[in-house]
């Protein structure tokens, strides 16, 4: 069984790696829109997205005698707060914005993540979860937050944090995935895997 996540986010190779996974990379060249801005739909429709184009990709190219069942992850993630949605800040002036909404507030991370399996060229099926933790932030000074927008760490990240790095003295508590919250919701994540993979080997 070969897995392949379908992102080039550095983030969910390492969590993959963390997990043990022997995995591929082949980067989704889908349109990162939502018809939907509900963080809840938005993250299942755009990992959704990223997943089936792989997997079409991967159907099309068949080789003949590749009979090797694959399994598809795709995954996309946000951060909500008071009702907005926070993706990576077009700027420093951006980062900053949403960086003094986090201070002192508490707000969602959103993932979803979009598994497909393929079996013998064709998709053999295809399941979606949708993964929220909440996450505490203590109050930020104007100085903490201009010392880490200086940092370049806020620009790549949703929300204009990564709390994995520089921003895990800004957090005081969380209630769901810890991983979650750095990309990908691991636990749920190998489940679902392994609950396909014995599907595929049982049908």
């Amino acid at each position: 069984m070969e897995l392949i996540l379908a992102s080039a986010s550095p983030r969910r190779r390492e969590l993959l790696e963390l997990a043990g996974c022997d995995f591929s990379v082949r980067v989704s060249a889908v349109d990162e829109d939502s018809c939907d801005s509900r963080p809840e739909i938005m993250v299942r429709d755009l990992s959704g997205k990223k997943a089936l184009s792989v997997a079409n990709d991967i159907c099309r190219e068949q080789v003949p005698g590749d009979k090797e069942d694959k399994i598809v992850l795709g995954s996309d993630t946000v951060v909500a707060c008071g009702g907005e949605i926070l993706g990576k800040p077009e700027d420093e002036e951006d980062a900053r914005r949403m960086l003094s909404m986090l201070s002192g507030a508490t707000h969602q991370v959103y993932t979803g993540v979009t598994l497909v399996a393929i079996r013998q060229g064709e998709i053999f099926e295809k399941t979606t979860f949708t993964e929220c933790t909440d996450v505490v932030m203590r109050e930020l000074s104007g100085e903490e937050i201009e010392a880490y927008i200086r940092t370049g760490e806020p620009m790549d990240k949703a929300g204009a944090y990564g709390i994995q790095g520089k921003a895990a003295v800004f957090v005081s508590g969380i209630r769901g995935d810890y991983y979650n919250v750095v990309g990908l919701p691991l636990c749920a994540t190998i489940t679902e895997v392994r609950k396909l993979e014995r599907k595929m080997n049982y049908e």
